[in-house]
């Protein structure tokens, strides 16, 4: 019998990858990265030039299909497979990612009469500009005591489907009208390959405050909000939404030709990057955090039943693995901050003495931060760069650090950013804990936990927890690629249920990072420091961050 294969296809913010994977061991046979044209599109719309205001963050949807047409065809002409033994395809996504199109299925940027107005655009999960909408949903929403707020750590983000809609039909009421649908990315990809649109139950859950029993906000809610959206959910995020795994469509033999696949394969309905990642790690049962690991950390954990979390992202059921609930957080920066030190902060001397040995300047600065021992350089930091996601949500917060003197140096301040995402966690974890969540272990996937073992060591001193390490370097593409051979099914040659998929896929290294004590004892003691400023800034004690804001918005 011929090997079976699926192929998981992972859209990140900065580009898409597609990998091939073997159906009975889960062994990746090929992979290929295709950036986006268009980046991210974040100061002025391409062609017209229209300048973009603060917070906003668009893409381009044909980059999305470029990755399909470029990385598909790549990967399959390295590995030599015959189209046919490919019976399966699933794709995971940044969300909430969403665009409006119109009733073909066209997103509304890609018309001529609308392409000049931003909001035609498609917004991108860190478009953080509808964040007055998004103050204002929890306001009506907790003032109306709404239930479905405690489902998402009493706040809804301004990163999600409802805001974002919101802020469009306030600035763009026309674009608005005319759109027939808002719509996930993830679930417009997939429409493109199938020729109809579904919707996700995890962005539908996580994202745009869906309920396996009770569906949406009911309509007195929405019209509340604006007397415009009484009638939103039915009209404009109408469509069945079903579960992970659900079989979307087959590929079209347009799709098909275009991408080098054989028609009528199955397609999985769509999925959100990390969330694709639980599965790909192995994790199917609860007491297990899953972070996702990039430029921002998503933290993703399994529970047998409902429970209130302060600043969780959002808790759905089958939202993760069909047949349990879904618990998310996350952090709004983590990989970016160390980014934006080593372009904006890193001192001249360290890139040169990086170069002349032919380092990274991120190896370079580990390095140079592994020779501390924890707490030895006096520099603490917080680590809201890009706003806080769990536990406070609220993305009006900023960096901060604290402990400099004229002898502080850049590794200092670098490991002092690693340590605060660290913190970061801690206080995810603790949340979750202490709420009935258990927390026993951690598993980290995705770029920065392969890259750096100072990172790994410090979270696990710092969350006082083994750590296990994805052992696929693509791991939401292997988790796509898991629901695409459910999505076919075990007499095509994949799996009827994730968790048959996990136990024969999923892979983890052998070797784990282990809290070492005398790190967690000193780590405890920082950590107290970091809640006292994570509290006095974050809680309203002194919002000098939010005024420093106000006064640069004018």
């Amino acid at each position: 019998m011929n090997k079976k294969y699926a192929i998981g296809v992972d859209y990140g913010t900065q580009s898409g990858r597609a990998v091939l994977v073997e159906l009975s061991n889960g062994a990746e046979i090929a992979d290929h990265v295709t950036p986006y044209r268009h980046h991210v599109i974040d100061e002025q719309l391409p062609e017209s030039g229209i300048k973009l205001e603060h917070d906003w963050a668009l893409q381009h949807p044909l980059d999305y299909i470029e990755v399909l047409e470029t990385s598909i065809p790549a990967v399959m002409k390295e590995s030599g497979v015959d189209p046919q033994d490919v019976i399966g395809l699933g794709i995971d996504f940044t969300a909430c990612t969403m665009l409006p199109i119109d009733e073909a299925g066209k997103p509304l940027c890609l018309q001529e009469e609308y392409k000049e107005n931003p909001h035609s655009w498609l917004k991108l999960w860190k478009h953080h500009a509808a964040q007055d909408e998004a103050n204002l949903i929890n306001k009506i929403a907790e003032e109306r005591g709404e239930k479905w707020l405690a489902r998402y750590g009493g706040k809804i983000s301004s990163e999600w489907m409802l805001a974002k809609v919101w802020q469009i039909l306030n600035e763009a009421p026309d674009i608005y009208d005319i759109a027939d649908q808002f719509v996930e990315a993830t679930d417009w990809v997939v429409g493109q390959m199938t020729g109809n649109i579904v919707r996700n139950s995890c962005t539908a859950g996580y994202k745009a405050i869906w309920h396996k029993a009770d569906g949406y906000p009911d309509k007195a809610f929405m019209k509340a909000l604006d007397p415009r959206l009484e009638n939103l959910t039915e009209t404009k995020l109408k469509g069945d939404v079903v579960p992970l795994g659900t079989k979307a469509g087959e590929l079209t033999s347009e799709m098909a030709a275009r991408i080098g696949l054989a028609p009528g394969i199955a397609v999985a309905v769509g999925n959100v990057d990390a969330h694709a990642a639980v599965p790909g790690v192995g994790v199917v049962t609860p007491g297990k955090l899953v972070m996702a690991m990039g430029t921002s950390i998503c933290h993703m954990l399994l529970g047998e039943e409902e429970k209130e979390v302060e600043g969780m992202c959002g808790v759905v059921e089958d939202g993760i693995i069909p047949g349990y609930y879904g618990y998310e957080a996350g952090q709004s920066a983590v990989g970016d901050i160390f980014e934006w030190y080593v372009e904006e902060a890193a001192p001249a001397y360290a890139l040169k003495e990086a170069e002349a040995a032919g380092e990274n300047i991120h190896v370079y600065l580990t390095r140079k931060a592994e020779e501390l021992k924890p707490g030895q350089s006096g520099v603490l930091a917080l680590d809201w760069w890009n706003g806080n996601r769990s536990v406070l949500v609220d993305t009006d917060l900023t960096g901060m650090m604290i402990g400099m003197t004229l002898l502080t140096k850049p590794w200092e301040v670098y490991r002092a950013l690693l340590e605060a995402t660290a913190f970061g966690t801690r206080k995810i974890v603790e949340a979750f804990h202490h709420n009935g969540v258990e927390v026993n272990e951690l598993y980290a996937c995705g770029g920065l936990p392969q890259k750096n073992r100072l990172l790994m060591q410090i979270y696990a001193d710092v969350t006082n927890r083994e750590i296990k390490i994805a052992d696929s370097k693509q791991t939401p593409a292997l988790g796509a690629a898991m629901f695409g051979a459910v999505a076919a099914g075990a007499a095509k040659g994949g799996y009827d249920n994730v968790v048959d998929a996990a136990a024969s896929m999923a892979r983890v290294r052998e070797e784990t990072f282990k809290p070492i004590p005398a790190n967690v004892a000193i780590y405890d003691k920082l950590y107290a420091e970091y809640n006292a400023l994570h509290d006095y800034f974050g809680r309203g004690a002194n919002d000098v961050m939010k005024r420093l804001k106000a006064i640069k918005g004018h």
